[in-house]
């Protein structure tokens, strides 16, 4: 009793010696051939841009019962924040040039790549366009956070702002101005118009979801910027004859989200708008047109949120140690409502999780946060420290 029998086993000793002498021969076998044995796949990207894709699932169940939603329905958050850039648009940057490359439309070294953005988009084709060597110019109404723009102006973009008042309409306009005086050198990759768009979620979003849940969700939340995200995943899940697509779940809800100050897609779908109709608070949604890429026919219903909620949403997540952005809000704020209907008791909702909340602290919602943080004041150390030392009246502070 105690010993252990492991190490007095005769025939685990002899395995053990002819493990060794196998391992010795590879080895040797491996310098005589002037490479290494490989012991074990590793995770290692070649680029950047190979980091997109393959975001996890984070159970937001707890949150949803917090809310007081008790009827055994689940929700998940696809956590695109994750992505190398932190935004579900890391993957429409890497989509766009990819597809652009592969039909020839752009060189490295001669292209300049521009494009109207919220910010997210942008930083993603930034990053990508630097990794293989295109100049880019971006355009994006004056309202986008200082990160962003720090973000974009660290990756060597160049960037453009325009009147808060023509939203994306405006920075469309200013885009064109641009590529038309640079001229044939010059490209939109149209991310409003780009089937690489919803081509992407179709081929890895969609897919993803799928798998990780094992088939098993009921209820699809995204918001809606271009578009892309809703349509691609509801084409792959529901089926898409078009792109030969077979009907995994036909009876997928899908639920679009959009500001309450710029219901478009709710007057697109039938409904009617509610409450004063302008600008808004979250970023990256509600870009005051129709997008070219969505589907309207795969969504089930659109719900809109107001910035004032979506704003309390993002700041509970933060506090469950969720740091998200704005847009997060607004769709967990969504998904919260669909979920607690008594028709969806017990079935599984997934929702985008589009961006990382770092990115914001500009944003209105943060002004508090950011009063606190620059209120804070130095505290005096403990004994032996002479706090006189450190600009304090007396030795103890």
């Amino acid at each position: 009793t105690g010993r252990n029998l492991a190490f007095s086993s005769p025939t685990l000793k002899i395995k053990k010696s002819m493990s060794l002498v196998l391992s010795s021969f590879l080895n040797r076998l491996a310098s005589n051939s002037g490479r290494q044995v490989a012991r074990r796949g590793l995770n290692v990207a070649a680029r950047p841009s190979d980091l997109v894709g393959k975001t996890p699932l984070l159970d937001l169940t707890p949150y949803l019962e917090k809310k007081g939603v008790t009827n055994n329905s689940k929700l998940y958050g696809k956590m695109e924040s994750l992505g190398p850039c932190s935004s579900v648009k890391d993957r429409l940057g890497r989509s766009m040039i990819d597809d652009a490359e592969e039909k020839g439309l752009i060189t490295p070294g001669k292209t300049t790549l521009v494009e109207p953005t919220s910010g997210n988009t942008g930083i993603a084709l930034a990053f990508i366009a630097r990794e293989r060597g295109y100049r880019c110019i971006l355009t994006m109404p004056e309202t986008m956070s200082i990160e962003r723009r720090m973000m974009l102006l660290s990756l060597g973009c160049e960037v453009v702002l325009t009147p808060k008042e023509k939203a994306v309409s405006g920075a469309i306009a200013k885009a064109e101005e641009i590529k038309n005086e640079i001229g044939d050198d010059a490209i939109i990759l149209q991310q409003f118009q780009n089937p690489a768009n919803p081509k992407v979620h179709r081929e890895t979003t969609g897919p993803e979801i799928w798998a990780d849940t094992d088939g098993e969700l009921d209820i699809f939340v995204s918001g809606v910027g271009t578009g892309g995200t809703v349509t691609g995943v509801s084409q792959y899940i529901k089926g898409c004859p078009e792109f030969d697509l077979p009907t995994l779940k036909p009876d997928l809800q899908t639920i679009a989200v959009e500001p309450q100050e710029q219901m478009l897609l709710t007057e697109a779908k039938g409904g009617e708008k509610r409450g004063e109709q302008g600008p808004h608070k979250i970023q990256g949604m509600g870009a005051g047109i129709i997008p070219g890429t969505i589907d309207l026919d795969y969504v089930d219903e659109v719900v809109a949120v107001h910035s004032d909620a979506a704003m309390e949403t993002c700041t509970e997540l933060w506090l469950e140690g969720v740091p998200v952005g704005v847009s997060s809000g607004a769709i967990v704020n969504a998904a919260v409502e669909v979920c607690k209907r008594p028709e969806n008791a017990g079935k599984l909702a997934v929702c985008i999780i589009p961006s990382f909340g770092e990115r914001y602290f500009t944003h209105p919602m943060f002004e508090p946060i950011k009063a606190q943080a620059e209120g804070l004041q130095k505290q005096p150390l403990p004994e032996p420290f002479d706090n006189t030392e450190f600009g304090f009246a007396t030795p103890r502070g």
